[in-house]
């Protein structure tokens, strides 16, 4: 996966943690997109078990449930 995709899937759920996405316009333009690369991210998040949803009232995605979206390697340690 390069890492501008990751880059963009991070920014999106900054974005979306902060609840300032705006609409899905001003968004694919924030993100220097189309609008159909932005929901085929936001897709692919949801695929991953982001639970997003859109707020018309707010125009801002937003998570349903308290959470982050990680991309990272973890390493385990040994006691």
């Amino acid at each position: 996966m390069p890492k501008q995709y990751l880059d963009r899937l991070q920014t999106l759920d900054r974005l979306i943690r902060i609840k300032g996405t705006g609409t899905p316009k001003q968004l694919a333009d924030r993100l220097d997109i189309s609008e159909r690369t932005l929901y085929r991210l936001i897709d692919t998040m949801r695929s991953l078990g982001a639970p997003i949803a859109y707020s018309e009232s707010r125009q801002s995605y937003y998570y349903i449930e308290e959470g982050t979206f990680t991309f990272n390697f973890q390493r385990y340690t040994t006691a």
